[in-house]
């Protein structure tokens, strides 16, 4: 099969072509396991922070990518809950232990044992992929190939983080930075909370433009001071100056969900612009997000699907990969970026 197979870390502004293309034997199910034909494969930033080596993989080569839409060729032996031929997806959550404390309590996302998809284990950046049957989810016909994968990242940690704001209807939500995840929180904050007030910060004016095509009441800078104070923001920018400017924002008792992996040390100094009282005091919070559980796919997915969601979608043909991550990181985006992959000849 072909693969974009990630051989060596290194910054994407030193070595803008950090996958390479092979060709490498078919995968083959173990007990459990499927194997999917992919279709689709979402690219996402934490691509970048595993080539850049903020969240590596613990060996290399590794095939990245987390955000799969394929259908089952082949079962493992055991596997009796999924068919051949059965369109499914696969999201960061690769695997879990099952048995401690957390995954009991449906909390698998914290698990000490949480694989990550491309990451500890070969991802979708490829045509053939071996998972875990039991965390593959099953995708509605409404939803094209290419369409389904950014919802299995960045909807998924989107739904999450909004979650995790403790958000009630008519509260007021800003969101830092507006890629992939934000542009499908701002849908979903439309029709799940109808009467909150959703500002957007962006660098990019193309950005805040599409913000306010979706709804946002507002766009404007990251430094820049809402109209009104914020019951919560939700980070999903990969550094540190929206962590000052969103303290600023918030009003008493609010809180932050910083929604990344790692920050990047580029701008670190703006922690050292921190004031009191007005960044840390009256009771604001700072929350991270881990992961994501199975539950958080699945339920996103059939919110989704109910609230016919519809994400904006550049394709990019599995032998340019390396310009999606370019371009990603030079923040050339509009929604999400998605490889077609290709059929087997």
């Amino acid at each position: 099969m072909k693969a974009m197979i990630l051989n060596q870390l290194g910054r994407i502004e030193d070595n803008p072509r950090p996958l390479d293309l092979v060709t490498v034997p078919d995968p083959l199910p173990q007990p459990g396991e499927v194997r999917l034909r992919i279709q689709a494969c979402g690219v996402c930033h934490t691509e970048l922070d595993e080539i850049e080596g903020r969240t590596p993989p613990p060996e290399l080569p590794m095939i990245p990518g987390h955000q799969v839409v394929g259908r089952i060729d082949r079962l493992g032996s055991g596997v009796n809950q999924r068919q051949i031929g059965d369109r499914v997806g696969v999201a960061w959550i690769f695997s879990a232990c099952g048995q401690c404390t957390f995954c009991r309590q449906g909390n698998e996302n914290l698990c000490p044992q949480f694989k990550a998809t491309g990451r500890d284990a070969a991802g979708g950046y490829a045509q053939y992929m071996c998972v875990p049957a039991d965390f593959t989810v099953p995708l509605p016909d409404r939803f094209s190939d290419l369409a389904a994968a950014p919802l299995l990242c960045a909807g998924a940690i989107g739904y999450r983080s909004l979650r995790l704001t403790g958000l009630a209807d008519g509260q007021t939500l800003g969101l830092m930075g507006f890629g992939a995840s934000a542009h499908l929180v701002l849908q979903m904050v439309g029709h799940t909370h109808p009467q909150s007030r959703v500002y957007v910060f962006a660098r990019n004016p193309e950005e805040r433009r599409f913000a306010l095509d979706l709804g946002a009441v507002w766009a404007g800078d990251i430094a820049d001071r809402p109209p009104e104070p914020l019951t919560a923001v939700v980070d999903t920018t990969p550094v540190w100056k929206p962590v000052v400017a969103a303290l600023a924002g918030l009003a008493p008792g609010g809180r932050l969900v910083i929604n990344a992996i790692r920050k990047e040390s580029v701008d670190q100094d703006n922690l050292l612009q921190l004031e009191y009282p007005r960044h840390l005091w009256m009771e604001k919070e700072i929350k991270s997000v881990a992961n994501v559980a199975r539950r958080d796919v699945s339920e996103f997915i059939t919110l989704a699907a109910d609230l016919q969601l519809a994400p904006e979608v550049t394709a990019f043909p599995l032998k340019e990969a390396n310009q999606a991550l370019y371009e990603l990181r030079r923040g050339q985006i509009r929604g999400a970026k998605v490889l077609q992959i290709e059929e087997k000849s």
